[in-house]
C-alpha cells in the first residue's frame, strides 16, 4: 500500500485458507485493493464463493475483486477428492451464481451442474457487488472470460501466445455483446529483480521447470502452443525421469524472457514494460518465485513500485 500498488493478492492451493488471510489484510489496510489468485468451484460451492465475495467486500469497504478459475485436476481430485469434470461449465455457472448471491435476492438457478433454489444471502448484500474475474489460460476458457466475466487473469503465457489469447478474449466479449474495454485484463508476471541477475534467473528457471513438469497441464500446454513444444517436452521428461537438475537446466534463457521477468533491475523493468505496453492489458500483477527470501521480494517490489 505504501509503495503505491493497486492490489494485493494471495493464492490458495493446500496452504492457508486465503479468504481468512485476505479479510485480515483488508482490516489492516485503507486504500489498496484486495483480490485472490484463484477460488475454484471444486473447492467451494458457488453459493459459498458468493458469500465469501460479499463478506470480503464488506470487510474491505468495497475494495475486493473476486477471481474464479477451474484450478487444476491435481487439486480437484487429489486434494479435494472430487472429479475434475466439465471445468468450463462449472466456472461459467459459478460466475453467474456469485453475482446472483451478491444481489441479496433469492437465488433460483437452473444450471446443468448447480441448482440453488430459493434461498438468499442472510447478511446485508454489498452496496457495490464485487467484480468477478476469471483466471484462465486456454482459448475456450479465455473466450468464456470475455463473454461472462468482469475481468481476465492469465499467467505464464508467452508474449506471442498472450497476443493470440487476447483475440479469444475479444471474440468472447463480442459474443456477450460487449467490447474488450469492458473486460479488465491483469496479466500475472512472476518477477525477481536483483543486482545479481543470474541468481534471479536461477530462481525463475527452477520455478518455470516445476510448473511445466508438475503444476497442472494447462501451463505446459499454453507454453507449448506458443512455440515451445520441444522445450516443454524435454523439461517434463527429464523431471519425471528423476533428473530434476537436468530439467531445470533445459529451460532456455529465451523462454524465461518470454514468460517471466527475472534478472537485474533494468532487465526486469524492460520485461514488465513490454507486457504493460500491450493495448488490452490493464495491469501487471507481480508474482514471485519459490526460493526468494523476504529481502529478494522486497527488493523486487521496490524496483517495480508504481510510486
Amino acid at each position: 500500500e505504501e509503495l503505491g500498488y493497486g492490489f494485493v493478492t494471495a493464492g490458495e492451493t493446500t496452504g492457508r485458507n486465503v479468504p481468512m488471510v485476505l479479510g485480515t489484510i483488508a482490516r489492516e489496510t485503507d486504500r489498496i485493493g484486495i483480490t485472490n489468485d484463484v477460488v475454484s468451484p471444486y473447492s467451494r460451492s458457488p453459493a459459498l464463493i458468493g458469500q465469501t465475495a460479499a463478506t470480503l467486500q464488506e470487510l474491505s469497504n468495497g475494495r475486493f475483486r473476486l477471481r474464479i478459475g477451474a484450478s487444476s485436476p491435481a487439486l480437484a481430485e487429489d486434494w479435494h477428492g472430487g472429479s475434475f469434470d466439465r471445468p468450463l461449465r462449472r466456472v461459467r455457472e459459478a460466475v453467474e451464481i456469485v453475482r446472483a448471491v451478491q444481489s441479496g435476492k433469492p437465488v433460483e438457478y437452473d444450471g446443468e451442474i448447480y441448482t440453488p433454489d430459493g434461498l438468499a444471502l442472510g447478511s446485508p448484500p454489498p452496496d457495490s457487488p464485487a467484480a468477478v474475474d476469471v483466471a484462465a489460460l486456454g482459448p475456450k476458457a479465455t473466450e468464456l472470460a470475455g463473454r461472462f466475466a468482469d475481468g481476465w487473469v492469465p499467467q505464464l503465457i508467452p508474449y506471442d501466445g498472450l497476443l493470440e489469447r487476447i483475440e479469444d478474449l475479444r471474440r468472447g466479449a463480442e459474443l456477450g455483446d460487449r467490447s474488450l474495454d469492458d473486460v479488465r485484463v491483469a496479466y500475472t508476471l512472476r518477477c525477481c529483480a536483483l543486482e545479481d541477475g543470474e541468481t534471479a534467473r536461477d530462481y525463475a528457471r527452477s520455478q518455470v521447470a516445476f510448473m511445466i513438469a508438475l503444476y497442472g497441464p494447462f501451463y505446459r500446454k499454453a507454453i507449448a502452443e506458443a512455440g515451445w513444444e520441444d522445450a516443454t517436452e524435454t523439461v517434463r521428461s527429464a523431471w519425471l525421469d528423476g533428473e530434476k537438475g537436468a530439467a531445470i537446466d533445459a529451460v532456455p534463457d529465451a523462454l524465461l524472457a518470454d514468460v517471466v521477468a527475472a534478472g537485474t533491475p533494468e532487465e526486469v523493468r524492460r520485461r514488465v514494460e513490454r507486457f504493460e505496453a500491450i493495448d488490452a492489458v490493464d495491469s501487471i500483477q507481480i508474482g514471485f518465485f519459490k526460493g526468494m527470501d523476504a529481502a529478494d521480494r522486497r527488493r523486487t517490489l521496490d524496483v517495480l513500485s508504481p510510486e
